[in-house]
């Protein structure tokens, strides 16, 4: 399971900017301490690695800014813009017996391109680059720790509720230009209660009821993820951290352009480890270290301007 989720995740870190208004938000997240373990390949029971133990404490950050925006007769919209973003992860490992990671900074820049093709179909498009790095030290940071990516998704617009698309995505992830597939779906229904469900940047599933127009109660399951470039026994490795977590999710508006949410749940799933960084190490069936369930708790700011 933590190929498929180191898979996805690097995806949605590298290859995604949406094209949302401007927009600037700032999250907090803690995940508790919970023990580590290794799941073999095959039906062997999981391994628990004699006392390793771990928390997490995640910030990010990030603002988009369309550089222009015209809407069609569909409401649709053609628009250029840049993206911003970062996230620094500060990992309390005890008990390793080997080095593990224990901070991680992420830093991306990017340029997003969204239009309509006809009444059915719209293009997202965008071209990145970033930093991720398992150091705060810029002194420390070298071209192994830089990666660019772009991609190309065609979305099909279903009905008003449902938007489903395909495309290619290309990255350095590996150290060498790959061309990776890139899936786009969006569905929601709106009103008192709503339902939303996006695989877009990450994984976010959430069933929600508006008391009124100012506070929102959602229940909700999010994947998010972070990962560091290195050099360990003198290889280049990817250092990932993933988190699948759920809970239930308030959010206060504050006039139309300000919302605070939060989340309070549990962290159900949460890998952490390296793999060589090819596309074999990737998908090695070998690096299924990951912390057990613990507590999670999450807050966050969004401001429109």
């Amino acid at each position: 399971m933590k190929s498929i989720t180191l898979f996805l995740a690097t995806l949605a870190i590298l290859l995604t900017l949406d094209g949302k208004a401007q927009e600037v938000f700032l999250k907090t997240e803690y995940i508790g301490n919970s023990g580590y373990y290794y799941l073999p390949p095959g039906e062997k029971p999981k391994q628990k690695i004699g006392n390793s133990k771990g928390s997490a404490m995640v910030y990010q950050a990030g603002v988009n800014i369309p550089l222009s925006m015209t809407l069609n007769e569909n409401k649709r919209p053609t628009a250029w813009g840049i993206g911003f973003g970062g996230s620094y992860v500060s990992l309390k490992n005890q008990n390793f017996s080997e080095y593990m990671v224990s901070e991680i900074m992420n830093i991306q820049m990017g340029v997003y391109h969204l239009r309509p093709l006809n009444d059915r179909w719209s293009l997202r498009a965008s071209v990145g680059m970033g930093v991720f790095s398992p150091s705060t030290d810029f002194s420390k940071i070298g071209f192994r720790n830089v990666l660019a990516s772009g991609s190309a998704v065609f979305i099909r617009h279903l009905n008003p509720r449902l938007d489903i698309g395909g495309g290619l995505a290309i990255n350095s992830s590996l150290g060498y230009p790959m061309i990776f597939p890139a899936v786009y779906v969006k569905w929601r229904h709106s009103g008192k209660f709503d339902v939303n469900i996006e695989l877009v940047e990450g994984l976010d599933v959430s069933a929600g009821y508006a008391f009124n127009d100012r506070l929102k109660l959602s229940y909700a399951l999010e994947m998010n993820g972070q990962i560091a470039l290195l050099k360990k026994d003198g290889k280049d490795v990817i250092f990932s951290h993933q988190y699948i977590v759920t809970g239930f999710r308030p959010e206060i508006k504050f006039g139309e352009k300000v919302s605070v949410t939060g989340m309070a749940g549990l962290n159900l799933y949460r890998p952490a480890a390296y793999s060589d960084r090819t596309l074999k190490g990737v998908f090695a069936g070998d690096n299924d270290y990951y912390f057990s369930v613990s507590p999670y708790g999450s807050v966050g700011l969004k401001m429109k301007f």
